[in-house]
């Protein structure tokens, strides 16, 4: 028998996932459902937030619904397919479908200024966000039958809206991860059309909760502080012990003091410096821990200032979104949209153009030295590369060197290097060279390459789609990285203070428009990682420009059209060159130079 015809509980017999459902938002969600009469799955990393967060739901069967259940795993990480894979198939084997998805674990990533992030921590980030939503969507659709749903919760701080695009500074790979995640949202909903499953993205903004108040927030406020300075403290030791100070944030008044007393005895032994002593330290980093806190309150108070009543959303708020979102007459109604609930009114400067001004005089690039990188093998992208690479050369430029992952003998008529672009140190080892043997870095120029827009995406498998996220993101995020450093006079990130006397310009080459007859799904599926180079370029920006008063510009150049026209390939040499030529003199950061008027 159907238990939802029987039931007047909305949710009854229907089995809910909902992923990072220990705390915060998840286990409000996983209650909202549980009070409905739903089957609720709930999985997270930790073992005790589960668990607890299982003795919440059992209690409400108790009341309302004694023959639902919970299915509880632990240990499992989002990022993890081989863990994705292996829960699905034993929910699949416990209770034969899964009707509903909720993709809401998350992260806060690094919250600090791009070039002070690690490698690791952007992938790490990205990975949660955006690879997992994959990854829960991929494997859960086997389980699912028509009327099947797909809910992922993301940010609308990745939207643009009309001719801007709103920046998040100090959360460059989060802000990535979620401008594709909206984007995916979308194509799964094309995607899934056959298969009568439904997929929507809702972006709940600014939500009452301990990620913010303990975590964001703060975080934010001692970056501005390790960039702008702290009396009696470097930027090098704030960032250093960064960790222990949030630790005794807000805590007793003795745990403050023990946690101050402990900071200033470990940061005196790393200086080895007599002339400082202890109880002046103390008085310095007890000033930096109230300032942090001040800091932080001003944050959350100017972000109310532009939401209409001045107030976040609860997360019980939330929860009752998702339901109403999970409703199926609404569901279908708002298939593959992004709900833009996030009520900040977040003002921002238009940055997107669709022409790059022309340039006769290109004197100013006579001896420099511009670096030019692409992971990609295809032969369109390696004569992107050879056109630009002869134009600069024609224009004196001193040097061009080629860093390619392909074989050096592609491009064997200028200085070329292979090198693997997800080793880190070895980008900066080959920075390095280039800086030592020619000199300071003027301009760094990246293609990221295309991918196969006429393949579902849900068919990339493992290495597969982890390559399309290195090539889209991850990569992108670490030459301009080590390409800012390179243009900095010290070749470093650790004082933020070297970065106001840089220049430099920064050009990516973003994947094509589709071309010929252009389908909503074909579109939709160009868009995913189009949809994350455009934030993280317009973060990138917001911190060089407004953060670290650094005059170095990076650009994003998106070539094709709508209309599904062939990219103009002249166009978009003299594009490049002629960023590359005045990086300062635009006002636009991200350009689509196809729809620009011939």
């Amino acid at each position: 028998m159907d238990l939802q015809s029987v039931s007047p509980l909305k949710f009854a017999g229907k089995n809910v996932l909902i992923t990072g459902s220990g705390t915060g938002i998840g286990q409000t969600i996983a209650r909202k459902f549980a009070e409905e009469g739903a089957n609720i799955i709930i999985m997270g990393r930790r073992k005790e937030p589960l668990d607890y967060t299982t003795n919440i739901l059992e209690k409400i069967f108790e009341s309302s619904s004694p023959s639902a259940k919970v299915l509880s795993y632990p240990g499992i990480d989002v990022s993890d397919e081989n863990g994705i894979r292996s829960m699905f198939k034993d929910i699949k084997s416990k209770l034969g479908k899964i009707d509903i998805v909720i993709n809401n674990a998350g992260v806060s990533g690094p919250v600090k200024i791009f070039p002070s992030s690690t490698f690791k921590e952007f992938r790490d980030c990205v990975s949660i966000h955006l690879s997992g939503t994959f990854w829960t969507s991929q494997h859960a659709i086997p389980a699912m039958q028509h009327g099947g749903m797909i809910i992922t919760i993301s940010t609308f701080f990745t939207e643009e809206n009309k001719f801007e695009q709103r920046p998040y500074r100090f959360r460059t790979p989060y802000t990535a991860a979620q401008g594709a995640k909206n984007r995916l949202g979308e194509a799964l909903g094309w995607e899934l059309v056959d298969k009568g499953i439904t997929s929507i993205v809702t972006n709940p903004g600014p939500v009452h909760s301990d990620r913010i108040y303990k975590t964001v927030y703060p975080k934010a406020a001692m970056e501005f502080l390790r960039i702008g300075g702290y009396p009696g403290v470097t930027a090098q030791e704030i960032g250093k012990y960064a960790e222990r100070f949030f630790s005794i944030m807000g805590e007793s008044e003795e745990v403050v003091d023990a946690g101050i007393k402990g900071l200033s005895s470990d940061i005196l032994k790393a200086r080895n410096d007599d002339s400082v002593d202890s109880k002046s330290l103390a008085g310095s980093l007890s000033g930096l821990l109230k300032k942090t806190q001040e800091i932080a309150e001003k944050i959350q108070n100017n972000t109310r200032k532009m939401i209409t009543d001045g107030e976040f959303l609860t997360q019980e708020q939330v929860g009752e979104m998702v339901l109403c979102l999970a409703d199926g007459k609404m569901n279908r109604m708002l298939n593959s949209r992004v709900i833009p609930n996030d009520r900040v009114f977040y003002p921002v400067k238009p940055i997107i153009g669709s022409n790059v001004s022309m340039i006769e005089d290109h004197s100013i690039l006579n001896g420099k030295v511009i670096v030019i990188t692409t992971n990609s093998k295809e032969q369109k992208e390696i004569s992107r590369v050879r056109s630009v690479a002869s134009s600069l050369m024609e224009f004196g430029v001193k040097q061009v060197v080629i860093l390619l992952s392909t074989n050096q003998n592609e491009l064997k008529e200028f200085h070329t290097h292979s090198v693997d672009f997800l080793k880190d140190d070895e980008i900066a080892k080959f920075m390095n060279i280039v800086r030592s043997k020619f000199g300071q870095l003027f301009a760094l120029i990246h293609f990221t390459g295309e991918f196969d827009y006429g393949r579902q995406i849900l068919s990339f498998q493992g290495n597969e789609w982890q390559s399309l996220v290195d090539n889209f993101i991850n990569i992108p995020y670490l030459v301009i990285k080590e390409g800012v450093k390179s243009m900095s006079p010290d070749n470093s990130s650790n004082d933020p203070s070297k970065f106001k006397s840089s220049t430099g310009a920064i050009v990516i080459v973003g994947p094509d428009a589709p071309v010929g007859k252009v389908s909503g799904l074909l579109r939709s599926r160009s868009e995913i990682f189009r949809g994350a180079l455009r934030p993280l370029i317009t973060t990138v920006n917001q911190e060089l420009s407004d953060v670290l008063g650094s005059s170095i510009r990076p650009y994003l150049i998106l070539s094709g059209n709508v209309e599904g026209r062939q990219p103009d390939e002249d166009r978009l040499t003299q594009s490049i060159i002629n960023l590359t030529t005045n990086p300062k003199g635009l006002g636009e950061r991200i350009f689509y130079i196809d729809e620009a008027n011939s």
